[in-house]
Formats: structure tokens, sequence, C-alpha cells
């Protein structure tokens, strides 16, 4: 007597809707990174210039309005004010950078006294922040 089998087809795990939802994550990954900005300050109209490059190590962001009013962070401070607490912070943090973040219709003498405070803090790098020109 002939005994009949019955072969059971084994579970596989299909492997393109597998790459299809990993690659799927993947990129969703690289939009949420991409749209993680370093911003720190308040927003400004941002002269341009072709050869902008973002420093993402530890800084300070200091923004200069159009009517001349500085801020450090979010708040708004005198010169006095920055000088102390710049000083401050760098004396913590000697590997600091500042970046200076000046509207393009603020006056280029408050911009200049802004330099020539942190300067005077002891703060080697120092840069302003620009936007990439298209």
């Amino acid at each position: 007597m002939k005994i009949s089998r019955r072969y059971s087809s084994k579970a596989r795990i299909e492997m393109i809707p597998l790459i299809d939802v990993i690659f799927l994550l993947l990129v969703a990954f690289i939009f949420m990174t991409m749209s993680m900005v370093v911003h720190k300050g308040i927003p400004i109209d941002l002269p341009q210039s072709s050869t902008s490059l973002v420093d993402k190590k530890e800084f300070v962001s200091i923004s200069i309005l159009a009517d001349g009013k500085v801020f450090l962070e979010k708040e708004e401070v005198t010169l006095d004010e920055l000088l102390s607490v710049i000083t401050s912070r760098y004396r913590e943090f000697p590997e600091m950078k500042v970046i200076i973040m000046g509207d393009r219709k603020a006056s280029y003498e408050r911009i200049i006294s802004v330099m020539d405070v942190v300067r005077k803090s002891g703060v080697v790098s120092l840069s302003l922040e620009t936007k990439w020109k298209e």
C-alpha cells in the first residue's frame, strides 16, 4: 500500500517588500535629519554667499536686526551684557565658536562693534552666517 505524502510549502520571507520598507524608512530618516536646523537665534534676512558652510560644533549665535538690536540666542542684550555673557561662556567652553547673523540691512558699524565685543571676550573662532546663493 502506497502512503501519500503531502509536501507542505515552507514559509518564506519575501525580500522585495522588505527592501521596499527599509528603503522607505531610510528616506524618511534622511528627510527628518535634513529638517533639523541648528539655528538658535531669531529669524532675520541674511545676505547670500556662494561659499557658505555650517560648522556643527558647539556655538553661540548672535543676531543683529536691521534696526541695530542685538540678540544672544533669543534674548535681547546690550553690548556690555553681551561681553560679560560671552566671556563667562568662553571660560567654561574654550572651544566655543560664535556665529554672528547680521541682517542684510543692519549697519556695518553695528556688526563691527559686535565683532569687537566678541574679540574682547577672548573668543578666537568667529564667523558670519550667510545664506547659500542659489
